[in-house]
């Protein structure tokens, strides 16, 4: 018998249970996985403590790496023993096995490993929309990312770097200001003692930034609008703090007419042929050594919820990944 975590009602790490599954057979077009890495994100605390509500009882998890161990039928893109990886909805990556739409999954290159594409895939790919498709980031432009240190934050600082990009970014500790220099941040600003609305505008001799990339939400919304400079673009992909609060368009008015989005990857990876893309182009940035994954946190599967302790505490630093 396999094993995955489910929960039967939102709340606190201890709702998740580590118990036996079936897992059946791949129907039409499906694929069974053995798991071999699975990624840890904050979405992953949204669906447990119910700010995204799910069908209850259900699985959590978004990212996985593993082999391929069963074809369904009509399936001719995969054989047996292939290496893929995922992102993909409805949650349930918290598991030995799975199975999945073959869609869901793309092949991993040689020089890709099971482990970096578990920590790569959901904060990789949101990485590469930010940077390439939300706010195409060009030589020149300098940007703030808000929490640097974190999974996406790492990956954002040092592919922006590499687009040639001046890189802002804000973290809660003088340990987590050295990592994030580590990994391409020019101007490491400690939140927690500093004003970085004003050091963003020290450092920009008061221009301010074209883009802002916001994954902390309520604590942070209005400071980092006065970042921006006229007609820049606030983009808020998550609410570590709590979600944003209601929004008056008079505030992106008063600041120079500042637009704002709150993008999903699930809506830019849509497509087969974006999602094929969008992989490809995080996988050769990856393997051209110009993008690092950092793996600072494993932990077993079974032991998820002291993970989740972890993320939630902000104790962690990079990419955490469960090992099934």
């Amino acid at each position: 018998m396999s094993k995955a975590i489910r929960f039967e009602k939102t709340g606190g790490p201890d709702v998740m249970q580590w118990v036996d599954v079936e897992v059946g057979e791949p129907g039409e077009n499906e694929i069974r996985l053995r798991q071999t890495a699975v990624g840890l994100n904050y979405i992953d605390v949204y669906f447990r403590t119910g700010l995204y509500p799910l069908p209850l009882p259900g699985g959590l998890g978004m990212e996985a790496a593993g082999e391929v161990t069963a074809l369904g039928a009509g399936v001719t893109s995969l054989k047996l023993g292939d290496r893929v990886a995922y992102v993909a909805r409805p949650p349930g990556a918290y598991a030995q096995e799975r199975v999945l739409p073959a869609a869901a999954v793309v092949k991993l290159p040689d020089g890709i490993s099971d482990e970096q594409a578990a920590s790569a895939m959901l904060q990789g790919l949101t990485a590469q929309y930010l940077l390439r498709r939300t706010y195409r980031v060009k030589p020149g432009d300098t940007i703030l990312i808000q929490a640097a240190a974190g999974g996406v934050g790492l990956l954002v600082c040092q592919w922006a770097k590499a687009l040639g990009a001046t890189v802002i970014g804000t973290v809660g500790s003088d340990e987590k200001a050295e990592m994030a220099r580590a990994h391409g941040c020019d101007h490491a600003i400690v939140y927690t003692r500093e004003n970085f609305t004003k050091r963003v505008k020290e450092i920009t001799n008061g221009a301010g930034v074209p883009v802002v990339y916001d994954s902390i939400g309520k604590d942070t919304f209005t400071a980092s609008l006065d970042c921006l400079a006229p007609l820049g673009l606030f983009v808020s992909f998550g609410n570590a703090s709590g979600p944003l609060p209601p929004i008056d368009s008079s505030e992106f008015a008063g600041r120079g007419s500042l637009f704002f989005t709150r993008p999903t990857l699930f809506t830019y990876m849509a497509k087969r042929s974006d999602y094929e893309a969008m992989s490809a182009e995080l996988f050769d940035v990856i393997a051209s050594g110009k993008v690092k994954t950092s793996i600072n946190q494993r932990y077993p599967l079974a032991e998820v919820g002291k993970a989740h302790a972890a993320l939630e505490s902000r104790g962690t630093t990079g990419s955490t990944i469960l090992l099934p």
